[in-house]
């Protein structure tokens, strides 16, 4: 199974000290880049002609079709590029976006403004809300536990805090009015990209590109997370500040992509490691593929979800379907020795 990062080479570590970005684009990378926006590519054209209706009717692309293009492709790679950050920072090949209850965060935010009846705009809102103050439980913790690795601890306090938020969940789901408020509850926690719009698209761009811009440009950087703490401070890194740099950027991220379109798992634990697959452990060359591998990934999601219907099946529900068999294969590649 490819591991969550490799330990920086020379050429890295003297980047870090250098504050200057060397990452070597060879030519094998390019056209892994170039193929992987090429599939990219298709899955968006095929996201376009996929539904009930037929045709390519221009008032039904911009209304409709492209919204949910669009929404599809930036919920999987925010996804992606949160779990490629998250599994360098924890040097842990499962981290994902649920690791710190982000989802389970942005669930029950999502459920306590349905049941206040609130509108779709604000279940949006409550959902990132609630994701953000998850993180920021579970971080506030594992800062006054002084005691031990302060990785393993802010991964402990997310843990906690997430299983406290799914509790919750489920006494609110109990409590739910089972004509109204539960079908829409579950309906958002299997998420769907159904109900897209060009406007929140363009919100949910804001926070997606400000969380991978900046991870972007310190992706060099970010290798140096791979190494002990103390290793990665020799090397020229506030590996504090570089962390919480990392851990804001991805839930903030992550947030914003389950605000969007409800709980879609998996796309954030298997497309780094496809992105690893591709271009290597290194995090530079690794955290683009990622985002277009996770983008790609969720597209292909959504085609089929529409491909069988009416009725849609639901994107998380699928997701999880063939993400299990691809996790097990990943582990037997891992089994033979094989990166």
């Amino acid at each position: 199974m490819p591991t969550a990062a490799l330990p920086p080479t020379g050429d890295v570590a003297l980047a870090a000290n250098s504050d200057k970005p060397l990452i070597i684009l060879d030519k094998r990378y390019r056209w892994q880049v170039a193929l992987t926006l090429a599939g990219l590519a298709i899955l968006f054209a095929l996201e376009l002609v996929t539904g009930p209706a037929s045709g390519l009717d221009p008032a039904l692309l911009a209304q409709l079709r492209v919204p949910r293009a669009l929404a599809a492709a930036l919920v999987g790679a925010a996804l992606a590029g949160a779990g490629t950050c998250y599994q360098q920072v924890f040097r842990n090949p499962l981290a994902s976006p649920d690791l710190l209850g982000v989802a389970p965060g942005a669930a029950l935010g999502a459920a306590l403004a349905i049941v206040a009846g609130l509108p779709a705009a604000l279940v949006q809102a409550c959902a990132f809300a609630g994701a953000m103050l998850a993180v920021a439980f579970a971080t506030g913790i594992a800062s006054r536990l002084r005691a031990g690795d302060p990785v393993l601890s802010l991964l402990l306090a997310g843990i906690a805090i997430g299983a406290a938020a799914s509790a919750l969940l489920t006494l609110l789901t109990a409590l739910a009015d089972p004509s109204r408020q539960l079908p829409a509850i579950t309906y958002w926690m299997l998420g769907s990209f159904s109900s897209a719009t060009p406007a929140d698209a363009l919100l949910a761009l804001v926070p997606v590109a400000a969380a991978i811009v900046p991870m972007m440009l310190l992706a060099w950087r970010v290798n140096l997370l791979a190494l002990p703490d103390d290793e990665a401070a020799a090397l020229g890194a506030d590996v504090r500040s570089l962390r919480r740099a990392v851990i804001g950027c991805a839930t903030l991220a992550a947030s914003a992509a389950v605000a969007l379109a409800g709980i879609v798992g998996w796309i954030g634990l298997l497309a780094p490691h496809f992105a690893g697959l591709l271009a290597g452990g290194d995090f530079a060359r690794r955290f683009p593929v990622a985002i277009a591998v996770g983008a790609a990934a969720t597209l292909g999601v959504d085609v089929l979800s529409r491909a069988f219907g009416p009725p849609e099946l639901p994107p998380g529900a699928l997701a999880a379907l063939i993400g299990a068999p691809l996790l097990l294969w990943l582990l037997a590649r891992g089994a033979r020795g094989e990166p």
